[in-house]
Order: structure tokens, then C-alpha cells, then sequence
């Protein structure tokens, strides 16, 4: 009877089991298995649909593209590298390629940036979930529906335009608006042209005889608000009164250089009294157009300065050629601030407190617990954010197709709108178009090894 120690290689199976049996090949070698069990053959089989679609979807386009960037516009002939010189010689391609990077610079850091402060703070309010909310709302509309808002939020009136409303509203808080710009006399009226768009009394004024400066071209509806009827301005010793009033009668039947009774007074228009080519004294017209100067304007010729009929200052040219790029990444950053506020706040959730806590502790200030132990703690989560929106804004497009105006879209140009107008404009060129395809694939590709560096970096942590 043999007996075989625990554990011994020579012990016999149990009665009525058989050891498994290894499936081994010829040369004795195991098939190649993945870590998952299945046979590599299979794995391909299953992947394969997804290879024949990424090369027919991403490859060949990008094969296709690299290889049509070097024939002419036609298709037919070998252009060279003629269409790549095109990228930083044509002035439209430049300015596009410049437009790019502002916007890889700034759009990303922006938005990173606010984000990165809303989510420090929301964590410090009762209100944080709600204000997250109405943070990250603008990511569930449309580029094409935000590009549709902020073009009328930049609109140049502000009657329409809520960011010159805004503006226009602060500016006459602080300057006194102006008057009336399109006002003036008629040829039966007691003024004439003075020059520089100001007008000016035929004769000289005299202290005891009231004067009147009627004018018109002002539409009611332009009226100041609080503009009272005009009155006839009184007779008073040893001073010039008169009356600056709008000479016109609603309906018809006033009587020119005559005070009818629906007829409004000019408030606010400046009158000065000019001597030998100097200004002696000055006043501005009440509610009811009336006015009083003192004894050194007697003899003098009252004067209605230009700066009565100015055009109103209607805000900023957010849409022109200086201001239409930052106003268009305005707009992203509304857009883009609540992705990076959500994702660095699920960063910000993970972190460890009892570190936080043990630095205030310590006596380290709100700043220095944020900049010294927040900040490094969440830059893995801040460089994701910042590599994502990298990436987006060299692939921006509807945004600026559709805020920017005709007339200074090639002010706002980027690279992926002029791949599109290249390609498919009046003078389409798809050997340019596919030249700027290419050069945006070769400044996406940096961004990608970084990304995928940092990926592994982490894996191996």
C-alpha cells in the first residue's frame, strides 16, 4: 500500500476524476491568451468592425487629406509644398493662425480660471448646488444657439444689445449725455450756421429783450422725458433771458418762431454768450426751454455749441475689428466656465480635508491653504480640464461663423473656419483647405502625447 504525503506531487487523483488535461501545442507551447481568457484571434475578430470603421472614418480622411494637400486646386497637378507656404504668406491664413492662438492661450486659461474659483467657492455657500447649476446650463444649449444670443447680446444699439445697454447705462451715470443730435434751425428762424456744427444768433442780444432759439428736427419720441412745455421766457433788467424750445407742433398748426402750447422746451441745451471770439458768460435751458444770463452777455452773440448736438454715445463696437475676437471667446468662456466648474469640483470633493485642516491649524491664511495645498493638489484635474478645452478651441468654428459680421469675420478669423471657407467658399481650394486640415492635426497632436503621457503617468501611481 504506498501512501502519499500531503502536498506530493505523487499523490493520486481521487477515485472516478481524471487530472485536467493541458492543451498544449505540437512544440509544446500554450496558446496565447489575453488577460482576459480569450484567444487573441477572437479578441481580433470582435475588434474588427470597429478597425474597418476607424480607418474607413479617421485613417483614409487623414491619408487622403495629407496627400491632397500637395496638388493645386484643380486636383490634377503636383503642387509642392506651394499650398503650405500659402499658411504663413496669404494675410487671411495668418490672421487665422494668429486668431488660434489667442484662443488656445486664453479661452482655456479663462475658463480653467473661473471655473476653478466657482468651485472653491460654491463649496463655502448654502446655495452652491443651485449657483452650479445656473453655472453649468449654458453647456446644454447649442455653439449655434449661443452664438445666436451673443450676437444680439453685442448688438451695437442698446435698445437691442444688452452689453452697450449695460455699458451706454454706466457711461451716462457719469457723463452727461447728449443732447440733441440731429437738431437745427430753419432758414425763418434767428440763427444761422456758426461752424463746427454750432449755431449762432443773426444779431446781437441785448439784456432787458428776451431772446428765442427755436429749432427743429427733433422727434418727440427723442424728447427728454421730463421736458416741460416751453414758456416765454420774462423781460429782466440787466439780464439776457430767452427761450430755446422745439418749434414744432404734432398734428400741424404751429406757427414758426411762435411758443405754441404743446410745443416743448429744449431742456438741458448749453447757451453761451460770445464776444469778439470769447465767452463771457453761459447758462443751460430749464425744463421749459428758459434760460438767464447775466449782464456781461448784453450785446453779445448767443452761441448753441456743437456739443448740443453730438451723436449719443452708443456704447462699444463689440463686433468690429478690434474687439470681435475677445468678445467671441467671452462667449465660450460663458459657455465652457461650468465644465471646468463641475469637473474641478468633483477633483475638489476627493481631496483629503484632515491635509486642509491640519495647515489652518497650523495658522496657514484661506490664501495660503489655496495656493499651496489646493492648487497642487488638484493639478492633475486642472491640466485634464486644460488639455480638453486646448483641444476644443483649435476645432472652434460655429461660434465665430456666427457672431462675427461680414465685416470683420476675417478680423475673427480661425483656423477651422478658413478650412472651410477654403474648401468650400466661392474660390474654393481644397488643396489649401486640405493644407490647413493637415496643420491643424500637427498642433493637435502635441496636445494628445501630452494628454496621454499624463494618462499613463497616473495609471502607474
Amino acid at each position: 500500500m504506498t501512501t502519499a504525503t500531503a502536498g506530493g506531487s505523487d499523490a493520486a487523483p481521487p477515485a472516478g476524476k481524471h487530472p485536467p488535461e493541458r492543451s498544449e501545442r505540437p512544440d509544446g507551447t500554450r496558446p496565447s491568451r489575453s488577460v482576459t481568457g480569450t484567444r487573441k484571434t477572437i479578441a481580433t475578430l470582435f475588434l474588427l468592425p470597429a478597425l474597418v470603421l476607424l480607418g474607413a472614418l479617421v485613417v483614409y480622411p487623414i491619408v487622403y487629406s495629407v496627400y491632397r494637400s500637395f496638388l493645386d486646386q484643380a486636383g490634377t497637378g503636383f503642387a509642392g509644398l506651394d499650398n503650405y507656404k500659402a499658411l504663413f504668406t496669404d494675410d487671411t491664413i495668418r490672421t487665422a493662425v494668429e486668431n488660434n492662438a489667442i484662443w488656445v492661450v486664453f479661452a482655456p486659461t479663462v475658463s480653467t480660471a473661473l471655473g476653478l474659483i466657482f468651485a472653491v467657492l460654491t463649496e463655502r455657500i448654502r446655495w452652491g448646488t443651485a449657483f452650479k447649476l445656473v453655472v453649468f446650463m449654458p453647456m446644454a444649449i447649442s455653439m449655434l444657439a449661443a452664438g445666436i444670443i451673443f450676437r444680439l447680446v453685442y448688438d451695437q444699439a442698446p435698445e437691442r444689445g444688452v452689453a452697450n445697454a449695460v455699458w451706454v447705462g454706466v457711461h451716462d451715470t457719469f457723463t452727461e449725455s447728449a443732447g440733441y443730435p440731429k437738431a437745427h434751425p430753419l432758414p425763418v428762424h434767428p440763427l444761422k450756421a456758426g461752424g463746427a456744427g454750432s449755431f449762432v444768433t443773426k444779431a446781437p442780444v441785448h439784456a432787458g429783450t428776451p431772446v428765442q432759439l427755436p429749432l427743429v428736427g427733433v422727434a418727440p419720441a427723442k424728447m427728454p422725458a421730463d421736458a416741460d412745455p416751453a414758456q416765454a421766457a420774462p423781460a429782466r433788467s440787466g439780464k439776457v433771458t430767452g427761450t430755446a424750445w422745439l418749434d414744432f407742433t404734432r398734428g400741424g398748426g404751429g406757427k414758426p418762431n411762435v411758443i405754441d402750447t404743446t410745443e416743448l422746451g429744449l431742456k438741458g441745451l448749453k447757451v453761451e454768450a460770445v464776444k469778439e471770439g470769447k465767452v463771457v458768460a453761459s447758462a443751460t435751458a430749464a425744463a421749459d426751454g428758459t434760460f438767464t444770463l447775466p449782464a456781461s452777455a448784453d450785446g453779445a452773440r448767443l452761441t448753441l455749441p456743437a456739443s448740443n448736438f453730438k451723436e449719443p454715445y452708443n456704447g462699444v463696437d463689440w463686433l468690429g475689428p478690434t474687439l470681435v475676437t475677445p468678445g467671441i471667446i467671452g462667449s465660450y468662456v460663458w459657455m465652457w466656465a461650468g465644465f471646468a466648474m463641475v469637473l474641478i469640483a468633483a477633483g475638489l470633493a476627493g481631496l483629503p480635508r484632515e491635509l486642509l485642516e491640519a495647515a489652518r491649524v497650523d495658522g496657514a491664511s484661506e490664501w495660503q491653504v489655496f495656493r499651496r495645498i489646493t492648487v497642487p493638489m488638484l493639478a492633475p484635474v486642472l491640466a485634464v480640464v486644460l488639455v480638453t478645452l486646448m483641444i476644443n478651441v483649435l476645432k472652434i468654428f460655429d461660434l465665430v461663423f456666427i457672431i462675427a459680421p461680414g465685416s470683420s469675420q476675417d478680423d475673427a478669423n480661425v483656423l477651422a473656419l478658413q478650412l472651410y471657407r477654403s474648401s468650400f467658399g466661392t474660390d474654393a481650394d481644397l488643396g489649401i483647405g486640405s493644407a490647413i486640415a493637415v496643420l491643424l492635426l500637427l498642433l493637435v497632436i502635441p496636445v494628445m502625447i501630452f494628454n496621454i503621457r499624463r494618462i499613463r503617468k497616473e495609471g502607474r501611481r
